[in-house]
């Protein structure tokens, strides 16, 4: 569906969710497409949710107050991202709208259990969906890489739940199997060289999903084996590497240049990546390899915690640290060689 949903509007606009049409400072194309990918995923989690509420019709999903929150929330965060594509919105404006999915998800019990502070944990949520939005958007400036980096995210969380839990037809797994086939239609697409890009109502709404299972899948994972909870920082760090890579080495060149992280420029490890040598293609496939090494660890992570052997999953945040380093070094050694960088 999420495949047929892009060809059609491939088909049907020529200039609809094309933003910024001369402004290539942010974007690494140089071409102009429609930043529609994100309608797909949004129409494929409604059309997911009404199917399930059919099929299972026993199972009143609307009287999930977690399921209530992640719609909400994603309505919002999807919302908030097409204004973005189509006007440019104010960055505090975005900045209220993700705490405020935060804010939804917190109300509705989705909470990471990092303490038995209510309010500490609830703080942290926040700030974790506030991260991860901005962290998936930034990560969306050359083609394939965000969906990519999505893909198997949402796969290990897919894993989690299996191994978690009992009831494997619930609705949780129904609307990860549902994004994964979403991020692979989508990818079809926006692999280099793309058709369309994801665009803001993608990246913020895809960021918010993740940011979501993530709570209950990698975040809380060890509470179901009766581990401590800290140890599962180390699955988060290990699945999110390539994200978290990208976007602390950015933050902190930035930082040190005095720039605001948060003004876009191409001077992320995709970009640096290709002032090394590698086409757009060729870093696809880097960040391919990488997508897929931390799904796997983080799959193997996830059994240790079932056999509860967790304590040696902290090695495994070695992985995330070399990963930073690798990619932290490439933007030192190689830079622009245009003054734009």
């Amino acid at each position: 569906m999420s495949f047929t949903i892009n060809i059609l509007l491939l088909r049907f606009s020529k200039s609809l969710g094309i933003r910024n049409k001369n402004d290539v400072t942010v974007r690494w194309s140089n071409e102009s497409k429609p930043s529609l990918g994100g309608v797909s995923y949004f129409i494929v989690f409604l059309f997911s949710t009404m199917a399930y509420a059919i099929i299972f019709s026993s199972e009143n999903i609307f009287m999930n107050e977690q399921y209530v929150g992640l719609f909400l929330a994603a309505v919002l965060a999807f919302a908030m991202g097409l204004a973005d594509d189509a006007y440019n919105t104010k960055p505090l404006f975005k900045l209220a709208i993700q705490i405020l999915c935060g804010l939804i998800l917190v109300w509705t019990n989705s909470v990471i259990l990092a303490s038995t502070n209510y309010y500490v944990n609830a703080t942290i949520t926040v700030l974790w969906v506030v991260l991860i939005m901005n962290s998936l958007n930034m990560l969306d400036n050359m083609d394939g890489i965000t969906a990519t980096v999505v893909l198997f995210i949402l796969i290990s969380c897919l894993i989690s739940n299996l191994f978690f839990q009992t009831n494997h037809t619930n609705i949780w797994a129904i609307s990860l199997v549902t994004m994964i086939g979403a991020s692979i239609g989508f990818l079809i697409l926006n692999i280099p060289p793309s058709k369309l890009f994801m665009g803001d109502a993608g990246s913020q709404f895809i960021g918010l999903f993740v940011a979501f299972f993530a709570v209950n899948d990698l975040w809380n994972s060890a509470i179901g084996v009766g581990i401590n909870n800290w140890l599962s920082i180390f699955v988060v760090l290990v699945a999110f590497t390539p994200a978290a890579a990208d976007t602390l080495t950015v933050v902190i060149n930035r930082l040190r240049r005095g720039q605001s992280p948060m003004v876009g420029g191409k001077d992320h490890t995709t970009h640096h990546l290709v002032y090394a040598g590698y086409n757009e293609i060729g870093v696809w496939y880097v960040f391919l390899i990488l997508s897929i090494v931390s799904a796997s660890l983080t799959m193997l992570m996830l059994y240790l915690l079932k056999e509860k052997t967790g304590f040696y999953i902290a090695f495994f945040g070695c992985y995330t640290l070399a990963v930073f380093l690798f990619l932290y070094r490439n933007t030192i050694k190689y830079k622009a060689k245009s003054p734009q960088s």
